[in-house]
């Protein structure tokens, strides 16, 4: 049997140009190597999965000269993590191995991953040859908690930040890795892997794999997204919110029991209704409906929804929401919680047009007199 290869693995970038969402981090590092400005310490800072090995390893490929397609010569890049060799012993490993030219290509590259891990003692032993190191010696340390790393190492270290992707951006990649592997994908069920990634490019790809491997017939659909990953089909809140809207509070709580009966926590599903208010709010002005994470298809609801609320009665919906998210572990009754937030939100709107209508008649009378 061929040995199975992940995805994060298998189209791992081998070039600038494959890196997704780090266009900043790409085009400096690429000017840089272009005009011979490189620095001989970089720090690589950001959310994990989101291409900071992948970068340092391009940058190895690239000033050694060798073809991107082609891995990098063991003999010339060296990794350390520093997770688990966090020691002064392995420190004084790696400087003894920095004195030694490389053999083959003009540069030896050392890559530390999770630098922040070093004990203190190892950052003290690592100052003086990161600071002056060998002409032909490049350090890249990479780290998810820059807070971490002593002051004197960043000081000696031009820092590189790495943002996190956005949903678009992963969905887009694992919508490629998905043609190139003729696997049909439904979008909104790339949409759903992306927003799960949470920013990271590896765990979008680990989850798509994860998909694959359980759905049949080599499809990835929505609905076996929802149903693998345990996550709430937002039609729940559409079909919720129609309900808030006609002032019913029946079908809002029918639905909540629903819910709870397929096993969802109340606690998840007083946050989701609190982001699908937020979504509502900002789809009432084009300038900021840009600002919602979700397929094309998807806005569209949320635009028709969306013209059926006012502001304020929107705002007062999310007020409540928050409140009950706030005060939902304190609960002795959280279920109580959540369903008394939906009948005060079922009764907002005629409280809202009953305050308008007396401020309507308060003016009339001011007029009259």
């Amino acid at each position: 049997m061929e040995s199975f290869v992940v995805s994060a693995r298998k189209y791992r970038p081998l070039g600038f140009e494959e890196v997704v969402g780090q266009e900043h981090i790409t085009t400096t590092l690429k000017n840089a190597i272009d005009n011979n400005k490189l620095a001989q310490a970089l720090l690589f800072c950001g959310p994990r999965g989101v291409g900071k090995t992948t970068c340092a390893r391009i940058v190895a490929r690239m000033i050694n000269g060798f073809e991107e397609r082609v891995e990098v010569n063991s003999l010339n890049i060296f990794e350390l993590d520093a997770a688990s060799n966090n020691s002064v012993e392995d420190i004084r490993n790696l400087i003894d191995q920095v004195r030694y030219p490389p053999q083959l290509g003009k540069y030896k590259v050392y890559i530390i991953d999770e630098v922040h891990m070093l004990s203190n003692s190892a950052f003290n032993a690592f100052l003086k040859t990161l600071e002056e190191p060998p002409s032909y010696a490049i350090f890249i340390l990479a780290t998810t908690e820059k807070h971490k790393v002593i002051p004197t190492i960043l000081s000696r270290c031009q820092i590189f930040d790495f943002n996190r992707i956005q949903v678009s951006d992963i969905a887009k990649q694992l919508k490629k890795v998905a043609d190139r592997e003729s696997i049909k994908v439904e979008e909104e069920a790339l949409h759903l892997i992306a927003q799960k990634a949470d920013g990271a490019l590896r765990d979008g790809l680990s989850i798509f794999d994860l998909m694959v491997t359980f759905s049949s017939g080599s499809q990835v659909t929505f609905k076996d997204v929802l149903n693998n990953l345990h996550i709430l089909d937002y039609d729940y809140y559409f079909k919720i919110t129609d309900g808030l809207l006609e002032e019913k509070v029946t079908e809002p709580l029918l639905l909540l029991d629903e819910i709870i009966r397929k096993g969802f926590d109340g606690h998840n599903f007083i946050s989701g209704l609190s982001e699908h208010f937020r979504n509502l709010m900002v789809s009432q002005d084009a300038r900021t409906i840009s600002l919602m994470e979700v397929p094309e298809t998807t806005k569209k609801k949320y635009q028709e929804q969306a013209s059926a609320a006012s502001s304020s009665l929107l705002l007062s919906w999310l007020n409540i929401s928050n409140q009950c998210d706030i005060y939902y572990k304190a609960s002795k009754n959280q279920r109580l919680s959540v369903e008394l937030a939906l009948m005060k939100m079922a009764h907002v709107n005629s409280v809202l047009k009953a305050s308008d209508t007396a401020l309507d008649q308060e003016g009339l009378k001011k007029k009259l007199n």
